[in-house]
């Protein structure tokens, strides 16, 4: 397969609006019957071909009407809008999964079970996250808004913290679990509050996530 060598590191925040846990990474059907889902991510250290990508963002609003295998999906792609015409580019080269092994990576996966990609758009995005406490707000304005808390513990209202590790996951390689709100605005439109979230180092390239 020919494709640009890419790699990207940083940290990315996932919502979906299954119970927390998020059935998917169990290769169990969605919690609600469908699956509608936003990934963020904040690049620190990346490139594609020879364009830089250190410092931009990027948000993705996905929605199936079942099970992601199931397909027919449909997503929308938010670009930094700090990003040049190379780096728009290059970014949503890398997020349409044409650059990636099949299979390899989260975004080649989604590329084959969507069938409607809508016109990205180019908006500034507000991205804060701490790993550790589990805590997280994504925001473009007139679009989605996301915030992250830890899980609470339904007795006692402490924080529940729970960690996955997947060795082979293409997603991901560990993760903090947490709880998440989210809305957002047509055409792909969230709604929900204390579903799944997680939290986890992005550290991929065209063969993966590096484990």
């Amino acid at each position: 397969m020919t494709y640009t060598d890419w790699h990207v590191t940083g940290i990315n925040v996932n919502a979906c609006n299954c119970n927390w846990g998020c059935p998917c990474q169990f290769n169990s059907l969605p919690s609600h019957g469908n699956c509608r889902a936003t990934m963020a991510g904040r690049i620190d250290r990346g490139y594609f071909g020879s364009v830089k990508l250190d410092g931009l963002k990027f948000v993705a609003l996905a929605a199936w009407p079942g099970a992601l295998h199931e397909g027919n999906g449909e997503i929308l792609a938010v670009i930094d809008e700090r990003a040049d015409a190379k780096q728009r580019e290059g970014l949503l080269e890398i997020l349409s999964g044409k650059h990636s092994e099949p299979g390899a990576t989260f975004f080649n996966i989604v590329s084959t079970i969507v069938t409607k990609v809508h016109k990205p758009l180019f908006k500034p995005i507000e991205f804060e996250v701490d790993m550790k406490a589990r805590t997280g707000r994504v925001s473009v304005p007139g679009v989605i808004e996301t915030r992250v808390e830890p899980i609470k513990n339904p007795v006692t209202g402490e924080p529940h913290r729970a960690r996955v590790v997947l060795p082979e996951g293409f997603e991901y390689h560990e993760a903090e679990y947490a709880s998440a709100s989210v809305k957002s605005s047509p055409p792909v439109v969230h709604d929900w509050s204390g579903r799944h979230s997680h939290i986890a180092v992005l550290d991929m390239g065209p063969k993966g996530v590096r484990h």
